[in-house]
C-alpha cells in the first residue's frame, strides 16, 4: 500500500528525514512510533502529498503522492491540529467533503453519527470541545470510505469510551474494506491494542519495521534469582538491560523467549519466570541502544 524507498528531506540544512526505508502492506494498521523530532510529522506529510522529498520515492498503491489528486482522493487525515472553515458547522463540512472525494457516503455519514449521539450536528465545530471535534473528524473522514486512513495522535483529548467506540469503527472498516490505516502515537499502550504492524522511527529512519508479533517475540522479559551472584549470560543472547533487586535480576534481552528461557535454566536458577514485554519497553530500549538517554526502568 505504501512504499518508502530512500526517501530524504532537509529544511535549511537539517537533515528531516535520512534515506527513509518503509513498507505498509494493504489491509494493516500500521504504527509509526518515535521520540519528539524523530520524523513522523515529516513522513506524514510527504504521505498526505504536504512536503514533496529531496531525494528518493514515495508511492501510494504504486503510485507517486505528490500533485496526484487521484491517489489524493484516496486519503483522509486525520492532523493532531484539526483545522475547519471559522463558522462552519459538521453538516457544512459534510457537504465540502461530499464535492472533495468521490466516495463520499452521506448514508453512511449519518450511520456513524449514530455512534456519537452528543453530537450536534448543526452547532458551529469552533464551539466544540476538542475531544468533540475529534469525533467530527473521524466521522467526517470515516465517511469518505478512504483507502488509506492517516492519523496523527488520534484519539488525543477523547475519554475512554469514545476512544474505544473510534476505534472500533476504525477496525471494522480494515475488517470489512481492507482499509489502510497508518497511525502516529505517543500512546504505545493503545497502538498495542490495534496495530499489527509497527515502526520504531529515531533521527529521520527506522529503526525496526516488523510485526508486532515478531516484534515482542525478538525481546524477552526475564525475572531470575540464584543462590549466588548471578553468572554471565549465556552467548547467543544480548542483555540490553539489567535491575538487581536482593537476589532477584530483571533481564530485558534480544532474543527468542524460548531459547532464552532454555539458556538461562541451564543455569540452575532458583526460578525462572518469563514476563510479558510491552510496547513502551520495546520502545525504550531500542532507542536506548541509540542514545536516547535511557537511564532506568522501574518495572
Amino acid at each position: 500500500m505504501i512504499q518508502v524507498n530512500d526517501v530524504s528531506k532537509s529544511f535549511n540544512g537539517v537533515p528531516a528525514l535520512s534515506h527513509l526505508q518503509m513498507h505498509v502492506p494493504k489491509g494493516s494498521i500500521y504504527g509509526l512510533v518515535g521520540p519528539n523530532g524523530a520524523g513522523k510529522s515529516t513522513i506524514i506529510r510527504h504521505l498526505v502529498g504536504t512536503y514533496r522529498q529531496d531525494a528518493g520515492q514515495i508511492l501510494i498503491n504504486g503510485e507517486p503522492v505528490w500533485e496526484n489528486a487521484a491517489i489524493k482522493a484516496q486519503i483522509a487525515f486525520i492532523p493532531d491540529d484539526i483545522f475547519y472553515f471559522a463558522q462552519a458547522n459538521t453538516l457544512d463540512m459534510m457537504k465540502y467533503y461530499s464535492g472533495l472525494y468521490p466516495t463520499f457516503d452521506e448514508h453512511f455519514f449519518y450511520q456513524i453519527c449514530k455512534c456519537f449521539p452528543m453530537l450536534n450536528l448543526k452547532r458551529p465545530i469552533r464551539s466544540l470541545s476538542k475531544g468533540t471535534i475529534k469525533q467530527v473528524a473521524f466521522v467526517l473522514s470515516l465517511a469518505c470510505r478512504p483507502e488509506l486512513l492517516i492519523l496523527d495522535e488520534p484519539v488525543d483529548g477523547l475519554d475512554p469510551v469514545m476512544r474505544r467506540q473510534i476505534w472500533s469503527l476504525v477496525m471494522g472498516e480494515v475488517a470489512d474494506r481492507h482499509m489502510t490505516v497508518f497511525v502516529s502515537s505517543h500512546n504505545l499502550r493503545e497502538l498495542e491494542d490495534v496495530c499489527d504492524h509497527v515502526g520504531i522511527m529515531n533521527q529521520g529512519h527506522l529503526l525496526i519495521e516488523r510485526s508486532l508479533d515478531d516484534l515482542q517475540s525478538s525481546i524477552t522479559k526475564i525475572q531470575v534469582a540464584f543462590e549466588d551472584d548471578m553468572p554471565p549470560i549465556p552467548e547467543g543472547i544480548e542483555l540490553l538491560h539489567k535491575i538487581t533487586n536482593g537476589r532477584v535480576s530483571t533481564l530485558i534481552l534480544k532474543g527468542e523467549p524460548q531459547e532464552a528461557q532454555r539458556k538461562m535454566e541451564a543455569l540452575h536458577p532458583l526460578f525462572i519466570d518469563i514476563l510479558p514485554l510491552t510496547l513502551e519497553e520495546i520502545f525504550i530500549y531500542e532507542l536506548g541502544g541509540e542514545h536516547y538517554g535511557v537511564k532506568n526502568i522501574i518495572f
